[in-house]
C-alpha cells in the first residue's frame, strides 16, 4: 500500500510538470536575441568590412530617385558576392525613408512545415547590431491566422530573411553606433520576420488580407519579399525564364504567376512570399511596379553554365498624392458629415452612424476640423494618426471641435446657425533635417522633442503672414518648447500638406 501511495505521488508530479509545460506561452521559447545563421558565410562577420561592402554596393547602384511611396521590395537572398549588387538597387531606392515596421517574408529552405512561422519577440542580431521585432504586430498576426505560429526550426538555419537585415540597417539607419565591440540596439524601425512554409494560393490570399487589416492604412510599413529567380539553368535560358517571371510580377498578376510556376514556365524560390506581397499591394490599390535591376550569377560571379537569377523590384503607389484631390462632390459630402455630426450631438446628445461607399472618403487618412463663428476661431481638433476612414475621422473630429477644444466652452444650440465648418485633409508626414524644405503656405509643421509635441496647419502661417522662421518658432511654442528649439538637433521636425476647404467655398 505504501508503494502504491508513492507511485501515485510520482505520477501526480509528472502530470503536474507536463501540464505546467503545456500552459507556458509558446512565445517564451523564442530566443530574446536571434543570432545570425550565415554571418561570415553569406556576408562578412566583421562589422566594418560588412558596412564598407554594402556601401560599395549602394554607391554603384545607379537608381533614379523615386518620389512615390514605396510599399514593397522584392529582393534576392544569395551570398552578397552573388546577389548583393542587385539587392542594393532596391535598398538604395528606400534610403532614409521613414518606415517604422518592416515585414520580411522569406521561403523555408531547410525545414518543411505547413503554414507560416512568425518570430514573435526579442531581436535579430547582425554584425551591425540588433534589430527589434515588432512584437505587437507579430503576435497579432499569429492570433489572427490559423496556420501561423512560432516554429523555431523554421529559423534555425534559414538565410532568406537574415541577409536582408544588414541592408535595411544601412539604408534606414536609426540605430546607435557600435562602440567597444558591443552590438548596437536599433531604436527606430522594427521587423516582422515570417518564414513561409507550405501554403496554397488561398492561404496566401488569407495572409494578405490579415496583413492588410493589421497594417490598417499605415504608410510607414515596408514589405520585403525575399526570393531568387530561376536556378541552375544555362545563362541564356535563365534570362528567358526570368523575363517571363518578371513580366507577371510587373503586371501584379499573382494568379498567372502561380499558374506558370506550377507548370514549370516560371521559377522563383520565394513564390509564396512574392504572391502574398502582390496580393497585398492590389488589396491596397497600389499598382506601380518597376524592375530596378536584373542579373544572374553569371553576371555577378562568373561561370555561365548553371546560373541563378536575381532581381530587385519596387512596388509603389503610382498616384501623386498632391494631385489626388477630392472632387467637389466628395468635399461637400465631408462638410455635410461634419455638420450633421456635431449638430446632432449638440441637439440630441447622440453620435450618428454614417454609411459611405465613396472610395476617396473611406481611405485611411488624418484630418482636422475647424469651426469658425463670425470669422473667429471657435474650435479646432484633429487626428494626425491615419488609422480610420477619412469620413469617420471627420465625423469624430467635428464633435471634438465643437465640444472638446479646451480653449473654448462647448458650442451651444443657439450658436449652430453661426458656425462655419472648415476641413483640412492631411497628407502623410515627412521627417526633415533641413528646414529649407519648408514652403510657407504649402506645408504644415509638427515639432516633437521628448514628451512635447505641437502642430500648426499650413493655412495658419498664411493667415498671419509669417515667414518660415516665425512659423517654426510658433510651432515650437505650440509644442511647449522654446521658440528656437527647432535649431536643436534633438528636436524632430515633420512637414505635411493639407487639402483645405470650407462651407463658404461650396
Amino acid at each position: 500500500m505504501h508503494k502504491i501511495f508513492h507511485l501515485a505521488q510520482k505520477v501526480f508530479f509528472v502530470l503536474l510538470v507536463y501540464c505546467l509545460i503545456l500552459s507556458l506561452d509558446i512565445f517564451s521559447f523564442a530566443e530574446e536575441i536571434k543570432k545570425p545563421n550565415v554571418s561570415g558565410v553569406f556576408y562578412p562577420s566583421d562589422a566594418q568590412t560588412l558596412s564598407v561592402q554594402i556601401d560599395n554596393f549602394l554607391n554603384k547602384a545607379n537608381v533614379e530617385e523615386v518620389e512615390a511611396e514605396i510599399f514593397a521590395l522584392i529582393s534576392p537572398h544569395a551570398g552578397y558576392i552573388y546577389s548583393g549588387s542587385v539587392a542594393a538597387f532596391g535598398y538604395k531606392a528606400i534610403k532614409s525613408r521613414n518606415y517604422k515596421t518592416v515585414i520580411i517574408l522569406g521561403p523555408s529552405h531547410f525545414f518543411g512545415f505547413n503554414g507560416i512561422s512568425v518570430w514573435p519577440q526579442g531581436s535579430f542580431r547582425t554584425p551591425l547590431g540588433d534589430v527589434l521585432v515588432d512584437e505587437r504586430f507579430s503576435k497579432e498576426l499569429i492570433a489572427q491566422i490559423q496556420k501561423a505560429r512560432f516554429i523555431p526550426e523554421a529559423f534555425a538555419k534559414e538565410h532568406s530573411l537574415e541577409v536582408q537585415i544588414p541592408f535595411l540597417q544601412k539604408v534606414l539607419g536609426n540605430f546607435s553606433a557600435i562602440e567597444g565591440g558591443g552590438p548596437a540596439t536599433h531604436c527606430g524601425w522594427k521587423i516582422v520576420p515570417i518564414v513561409m512554409g507550405r501554403l496554397n494560393l488561398q492561404d496566401c490570399k488569407r495572409l494578405a488580407l490579415v496583413l492588410k487589416k493589421i497594417i490598417a492604412g499605415r504608410r510607414d510599413v515596408l514589405v520585403v519579399a525575399s526570393t531568387d529567380l530561376s536556378h541552375y539553368h544555362p545563362y541564356s535560358e535563365s534570362i528567358d525564364i526570368d523575363k517571363r517571371t518578371l513580366s507577371y510580377i510587373e503586371n501584379l498578376d499573382f494568379d498567372g504567376l502561380w499558374r506558370e510556376v506550377l507548370i514549370g514556365n516560371a521559377e522563383l524560390c520565394g513564390l509564396r512570399s512574392v504572391i502574398t506581397t502582390l496580393i497585398l499591394a492590389k488589396e491596397q490599390n497600389i499598382n506601380g511596379v518597376k524592375v530596378l535591376k536584373y542579373a544572374n550569377s553569371g553576371d555577378t560571379a562568373g561561370g555561365k553554365g548553371k546560373v541563378v537569377g536575381y532581381a530587385s523590384v519596387i512596388i509603389y503607389n503610382e498616384e501623386n498624392r498632391e494631385e489626388n484631390m477630392l472632387n467637389k462632390e466628395e468635399r461637400e459630402k465631408l462638410l455635410k458629415i461634419a455638420r450633421d455630426s456635431f449638430e446632432n450631438y449638440i441637439t440630441n446628445g447622440e453620435r450618428l452612424n454614417f454609411t459611405v461607399d465613396d472610395s476617396a472618403l473611406t481611405k485611411v487618412q488624418g484630418a482636422f476640423v475647424t469651426l469658425n463663428e463670425k470669422g473667429q476661431l471657435r474650435g479646432c481638433i484633429g487626428r494626425i494618426i491615419a488609422d480610420k476612414p477619412l469620413f469617420q475621422v471627420v465625423a469624430d473630429m467635428a464633435i471634438e471641435a465643437a465640444t472638446g477644444d479646451p480653449r473654448f466652452p462647448p458650442v451651444t444650440k443657439k450658436e449652430l446657425s453661426d458656425i462655419e465648418v472648415e476641413i483640412s485633409v492631411l497628407s502623410p508626414f515627412e521627417k526633415i533635417d533641413d528646414v529649407s524644405k519648408i514652403e510657407v503656405g504649402k506645408h504644415g509643421i509638427m515639432m516633437r522633442r521628448g514628451f512635447n509635441s505641437g502642430l500648426l496647419l499650413p493655412q495658419v502661417a498664411t493667415e498671419y503672414g509669417w515667414d518660415r522662421d516665425t512659423f517654426l518658432g510658433h510651432t515650437c511654442y505650440k509644442a511647449g518648447l522654446p521658440t528656437d528649439a527647432w535649431k536643436d538637433k534633438a528636436t524632430e521636425i515633420y512637414i505635411f500638406s493639407a487639402e483645405v476647404f470650407s462651407e463658404k467655398d461650396h
